[in-house]
């Protein structure tokens, strides 16, 4: 239903103190949403878009349950049925991922604040050609790092080398002045702890633009099923260094919520958006203990029907 101000939902920030209060997941077309935003709202966007890999992802589930004359044997001759849930799944195909990706990007740009950062995580396949696109669109000096996520899971085929990374491309509105928070940096292990003293040893390192982190696990409690879900570590690590509390982080490929997540359990506010039914259902379960405001984005009436998820 229409909000009873009348007003589109982000003319009622100004009524508040900090923008990080935004808790927000909005269902729509990104590309349509994106236009009705307000400017410089945001102090990071991060996006995870799909991969271009050219297939459905969907990711298989199942519940297992014990049953006397069950249709598999477990441990000790134990007897169990297995039951496959549906998941969400979606088509990874374009025939102009460019295009695709681009047209999102350049509208989106108005929504970073003047010292804020774009993150865009792809892996192998199009990430070289999102570089020179992005270098075209924004300017090579405003690009800062190329990140490698390396990670060690899955399978590992016999005729290539298995690609066990993603690439994090980040780019900065303005090369002489953003956030960059170095002592807010989760430290690592050294590798050899023994050539640094104890004192360093036990501080740990910083880490470099290569950052070893697991996959989410099968089984933890940081699976919600969604296809391609990336680890809340790695969210967490970009959103405590390039921005602060009370700060805004936009996501306009939201999947699962990792970003929103990663933003609410250190007091920044977020804005998801994302068209999946699946994506909307995943990111409401997870969020729910921020209590965000849901809503479907209505062309006409600029985002404002809303309800509320508690």
């Amino acid at each position: 239903m229409r909000a009873a101000s009348g007003l589109p939902w982000w003319a009622r920030w100004a009524a508040n103190d900090t923008l990080g209060r935004v808790k927000r997941i909005v269902q729509g077309d990104n590309l349509e949403v994106l236009p009705t935003l307000p400017r410089g709202f945001a102090r990071l966007i991060y996006i995870d878009p799909p991969f271009n890999t050219g297939r459905e992802q969907s990711r298989d589930r199942m519940q297992v349950k014990a049953a006397p004359a069950g249709e598999r044997t477990g441990f000790a001759g134990r007897r169990y049925d297995v039951e496959r849930i549906d998941s969400p799944s979606y088509e990874d195909a374009f025939d102009d991922y460019e295009a695709f990706l681009m047209s999102r990007i350049e509208v989106a740009l108005p929504c970073l604040s003047s010292d804020g950062s774009l993150f865009v995580h792809l892996d192998y396949r199009e990430v070289h050609y999102a570089k020179v696109a992005l270098d075209r669109l924004l300017g090579r000096e405003r690009f800062r790092n190329e990140i490698i996520w390396a990670y060690d899971f899955g399978g590992r085929p016999k005729r290539w080398w298995p690609a066990k990374h993603d690439t994090i491309l980040w780019y900065v509105m303005d090369p002489k002045q953003y956030v960059f928070q170095f002592d807010e940096m989760d430290r690592i292990p050294y590798m050899a702890p023994g050539l640094v003293g104890k004192e360093k040893a036990a501080r740990g390192k910083t880490p470099t633009d290569v950052w070893w982190h697991t996959i989410v696990p099968t089984n933890g409690k940081e699976k919600t099923g969604y296809p391609t879900q990336k680890p809340l570590g790695v969210l967490e690590r970009i959103i405590k260094v390039h921005t602060e509390v009370g700060d805004v982080v936009l996501d306009f490929f939201a999947g699962s919520g990792t970003t929103g997540e990663a933003a609410a359990r250190h007091d920044r506010g977020f804005l998801l958006i994302d068209e999946h039914p699946e994506a909307i259902a995943t990111m409401r379960g997870r969020l729910a203990p921020w209590e965000p405001e849901v809503e479907t984005f209505v062309g006409d009436q600029r985002a404002t029907s809303s309800t509320s998820n508690t």
